[in-house]
């Protein structure tokens, strides 16, 4: 079967696009409904202090950054649909648990649980298995939005739901929500019919040791750790000073966040298209950081009203949505060839023990400083990596791209060198037992043609 680029996914190909990011969403929204709420609502639970409602909130990223890699890996082992089923039952466990408890330690417990099931990695495998390489990108692209939306409605449904049906109702929900992704995964996605070594989107065990070395990929990951622990040390703060300093009733809080991701999302865009039409990144990067910096110290001067908080939040989160969405790119950048799947896989670890740390910080920082202490606190983590940022490099504007090689290629020693040879490849990595090669490219410079041709396989066959 002959097709071209500009051919549409086909079926499947959608469905697993669809389905898997449906799963995704699911499972986050169960993760973060609970951000918007625990601080208020959590303080009614026996045993609560302000550091383990801080713990509670930032838990499920110490088993997700602990598990998400290895069963990533187990999963090129067994299979991917066996650790997302497993997975998915092991986060309704996780809310259940939380659903049932009385006290903040039950609760904890259950975060604990929820985030055990570490899905992510496995999923993403499992739609490289699913999708031919001209689609990838697409459909990886549909997963990261249906992160973006459920972590939007989250923040904006956590505080209207807790308030029709309380903490326990919620977790509930959230069980619920596992268990609709669960017959996603058993109905609706299809069965890959080969598991697929993908370097692009899973861990390669050899490229661990390079990529922890990598000074330039470790400043992004410090990044994103420091971004969700600024984000779960916040909300231990924020919803606390809705109530007590501007007057906004707990159940009220939804419209706040609404406000603050609406016009956060619009406001990222020609951000965005500035950094990668103008080659801006750095600044760019730079710049958000600064703000976030300044939102925080805006808060504890500033942050007495209503209108003070709204404002504060709506550019905090403006800052936020632009580095949760070019932190992935910049490692996808800056990343060795073949190395993509590998840099995410710690990307994401570092991610989640961000929420981890995040979470116990801010609770501590509150125990000990009230509001301003966490306040102060995450300005201080801003500044660290603002400092990290400001030395960073431009990166490189380059693109990957997973070639197929015919076996007259694989056969050619020479092949890594002639494909370095061709105006716009920057990097190229040749993967014989994937009969494949990687190679990083400069899209506005480089012929897709002549690499094909180099390859030795028809323009993307299938």
């Amino acid at each position: 079967m002959h097709d071209t680029h500009t051919e549409r996914m086909s079926g499947t190909e959608t469905r697993a696009a669809v389905g898997l990011s449906l799963v995704f969403a699911f499972r986050m929204l169960g993760m973060f409904m609970v951000l918007p709420v625990l601080a208020t609502y959590g303080q009614d639970l026996t045993g609560a202090t302000p550091a383990l409602i801080g713990l509670a909130i930032g838990a499920y990223g110490l088993t997700q950054a602990i598990l998400q890699i290895p069963l990533g890996t187990l999963s090129d082992r067994i299979g991917r649909r066996p650790i997302i089923v497993v997975g998915l039952l092991v986060f309704a466990l996780g809310a259940a648990v939380a659903a049932n408890a009385d006290g903040i330690w039950g609760v904890i417990a259950g975060r604990v649980i929820q985030g055990a099931g570490a899905i992510s990695a496995a999923v993403m495998a499992m739609l490289s298995d699913l999708t031919r390489e001209q689609h990838r990108t697409k459909a990886m692209a549909t997963i990261g939005m249906s992160i973006g939306v459920s972590f939007a409605v989250a923040m904006v449904a956590g505080p209207v739901l807790t308030h029709l049906f309380g903490l326990h109702g919620l977790f509930w929900f959230t069980a619920g929500m596992a268990l609709v992704g669960l017959l996603i995964i058993l109905f609706f996605v299809p069965s890959p019919d080969h598991r697929l070594q993908h370097r692009e989107s899973s861990v390669a065990a050899q490229a661990l040791i390079p990529t922890l070395k990598n000074a330039d990929l470790l400043r992004l990951d410090a990044g994103i750790l420091v971004l969700h622990a600024i984000l779960m040390a916040s909300f231990v703060a924020l919803p606390l000073a809705l109530v007590e300093r501007a007057g906004l009733p707990k159940e009220e809080h939804w419209w706040v966040y609404l406000t603050a991701l609406l016009v956060g999302f619009f406001g990222m865009v020609p951000f965005i298209i500035y950094a990668e039409k103008k080659r801006q990144m750095k600044r760019v990067l730079a710049g958000a950081v600064a703000t976030l910096l300044l939102c925080e110290l805006f808060f504890w001067e500033f942050g007495y009203s209503l209108k003070e908080l709204l404002f504060g939040i709506v550019v905090y989160f403006t800052a936020f949505n632009l580095l949760e969405a070019s932190l992935p790119s910049l490692v996808s950048k800056v990343s060795p060839a073949g190395g993509k799947g590998t840099a995410m896989g710690v990307y994401s670890t570092s991610q989640f023990l961000g929420a981890a740390v995040g979470g116990i910080l801010g609770g501590w920082m509150f125990q000990h400083g009230g509001l301003d202490g966490v306040f102060i606190g995450c300005a201080a983590l801003a500044a660290i990596w603002l400092a990290i940022a400001v030395t960073m490099r431009e990166p490189p504007y380059v693109t990957s791209i997973r070639l197929p090689l015919s076996d007259e290629a694989l056969r050619d020693a020479s092949l890594a060198e002639r494909f370095k040879a061709l105006p716009g490849v920057s990097d190229v990595m040749v993967v014989a037992e994937e009969a494949a090669a990687y190679v990083k490219v400069d899209s506005q410079q480089v012929d897709r043609t002549s690499l094909e041709r180099l390859a030795g396989a028809e323009p993307a066959t299938c």
